[in-house]
């Protein structure tokens, strides 16, 4: 067991940068990146090697609210994303200033059902479609007691898009995204950690609405405990926030965020080479958004 231990601590460790599926309407704003999706480690990438990563996240909420924070009376809102996404990262050999140089790349499957009252009347629509590809580089460092990662990506304007209120899985804009984080192992024998990963996204003209969206920032952290060499758990959360305003004309004025928090439990399968973390997040605050509930199941195979 003590030389798989290398292969199910990098697997929870995975992936720098993780954006997911488009924003639903109505129910993510600004950013390509969805919250919730990383927690436990993940702020850590795995050593050099060739990995296939599922995320199967599902994203529920009945309230929209607005940029106080309070739900909007009469909206009668309800959404319900679900996204399949597959992610193929490559880990190489090669290194630079110390730290070990990779590429990834996804690119997601995504259900949307959204109802909402609009000034023009009841939106209800339902669509599945392919969403917009993301592509990065990444760096990451190792040591005794810490990792370090950091990645540049860019999102591409791929999916079927329009102009909102639309349940279309493309955003229908260019999108760059940066991140950096870190991962604190307060003791020597590295069964605590503690993880946060920071992103930013700035955002090109949207090519329905010719506006465009305000820079976004993100924060994921996790802290876990190691009940037993395969098992981690812990307490996950998030926080996003829409940093500048939206450009051009007809742009509204509003910035949203959100914040939430959840458990996670994740585990290595020494027989199927398959890591497997499940974690739920409950949003306790969004303002001018929906807000609901994640949940995220992430499979992980190491080749």
């Amino acid at each position: 067991m003590k030389n798989l231990r290398p292969l199910w601590l990098a697997a929870a460790m995975l992936l720098v940068i993780l954006g997911l599926f488009p924003s639903a309407v109505y129910a993510q704003a600004t950013a390509h990146y969805v919250p919730g999706v990383e927690g436990i480690k993940g702020a850590s990438l795995p050593p050099p090697g060739l990995y296939l990563r599922d995320y199967n996240v599902l994203y529920f909420s009945n309230r929209l609210n607005d940029a106080n924070g309070h739900e909007i009376p009469g909206s009668n809102f309800r959404s319900t994303v679900y996204a399949q996404v597959p992610r193929l990262v490559w880990i190489t050999d090669a290194k630079i200033l110390g730290a070990s140089i990779g590429v990834d790349a996804l690119w997601p499957m995504v259900s949307q059902d959204v109802r909402v009252n609009t000034p023009g009347g009841l939106f209800d629509s339902n669509t599945f479609g392919v969403g917009d590809p993301f592509a990065e580089a990444t760096l990451s460092w190792h040591f005794k007691q810490f990792d370090i990662s950091a990645g540049l990506g860019e999102w591409m304007p791929v999916g079927a898009s329009e102009a909102p209120p639309t349940t279309k899985a493309g955003l229908g804009y260019w999108g760059t995204m940066g991140t950096l984080g870190a991962t604190w192992y307060p003791d020597a024998e590295k069964t605590w950690a503690v993880s946060l990963l920071n992103r930013y996204e700035v955002n090109c003209q949207n090519r329905n609405t010719k506006i465009t969206p305000g820079d976004a920032y993100t924060l994921e952290w996790g802290i876990s405990k190691s009940v037993c060499k395969p098992v981690d758990v812990g307490v996950v959360g998030y926080y996003q926030q829409q940093v500048v305003g939206d450009h051009g004309h007809g742009a509204a004025g509003n910035r949203d965020r959100v914040a939430a928090v959840g458990p996670e439990i994740s585990g290595f399968i020494p027989p199927l080479k398959l890591f497997i973390s499940l974690r739920y997040d409950y949003e306790f605050m969004a303002e001018d958004r929906a807000q609901g509930n994640t949940v995220c199941l992430t499979l992980t195979y190491r080749f």
